[in-house]
């Protein structure tokens, strides 16, 4: 059976991910797949991507590295991704993952205007959102956690976003019949959320946001996670035509 990659392009740091785990632990438990379906492919720690053609699909992690970088091991990704939607892959990209996935298919990601999107949002979904297999399982309305100083500006031809914040457009966006991202974590729990808060309550104070403010506003967000689950569902098991690429 071909495995499922976690393609890792970072990890997080050590103070939460010694109480909370990293981020191959936290897709797999939102995932729901075996240890034994599952490839995690350190890219930033310079390990080398399989041939798309070798894989049951990839999951792109988030990342402390900024897209607009444009570093060796990140670009080298890109390109990846582009090989990978030849052959309509499924993909999942999440916050650098969807950031990536935009960058490499001719979207513009830079820094958001306003600056830091950080703790529980409330994510609308647009009208595009009812056609499509993952979007059209979302209520009008969900929380989901975020945390994110980049965004993706514009979108790359073809894509279509399904779901946004008050402040970015683009939190859900549709490339294929099987490439979706999402800018907030769905794997994300709501104790990892408030770890990423506490972590960053000098530089939230410094900013004008509350911190304080953000830790009360963190809840559990259901409909977030179930999309992971859906990707299972919908793009890893259902069959899929290939392009006529």
């Amino acid at each position: 059976m071909k495995p499922v990659l976690i393609i890792r392009t970072g990890r997080a740091p050590d103070t939460i991910s010694q109480r909370h785990g990293d981020f191959p632990r936290w897709f797999r438990l939102g995932l729901r797949l075996r240890e034994t379906r599952l490839q995690v492919v350190d890219v930033e720690h310079g390990d080398s991507l399989p041939d798309p053609d070798d894989c049951a699909g990839a999951v792109i992690t988030g990342s402390a590295s900024m897209v607009t970088e444009k570093l060796p091991w990140s670009e080298r990704t890109a390109g990846w991704i582009r090989n990978a939607m030849d052959i309509d892959l499924p993909m999942l990209g999440v916050c650098y993952g969807h950031q990536l996935m935009s960058h490499a298919l001719g979207g513009r990601v830079d820094y958001l205007p306003g600056g830091r999107e950080m703790g529980t949002l409330r994510i609308d979904t647009h009208p595009e959102a009812t056609g499509d297999a993952l979007g059209a399982t979302l209520p009008a309305s969900f929380h989901a956690h975020a945390t994110h100083e980049q965004s993706v500006l514009e979108l790359p031809p073809g894509a279509v976003t399904l779901a946004r914040s008050a402040r970015d457009p683009h939190h859900l966006v549709r490339y294929g019949g099987h490439a979706v991202s999402t800018q907030f974590h769905p794997e994300f729990s709501a104790g990892v959320m408030r770890a990423y808060i506490q972590r960053k309550r000098d530089a939230l104070g410094r900013e004008g946001h509350s911190p304080d403010a953000l830790l009360a506003e963190v809840v559990p967000t259901p409909h977030a996670t179930r999309l992971l689950r859906g990707f299972v569902r919908e793009h890893l098991t259902a069959p899929r035509e290939l392009s006529a690429a």
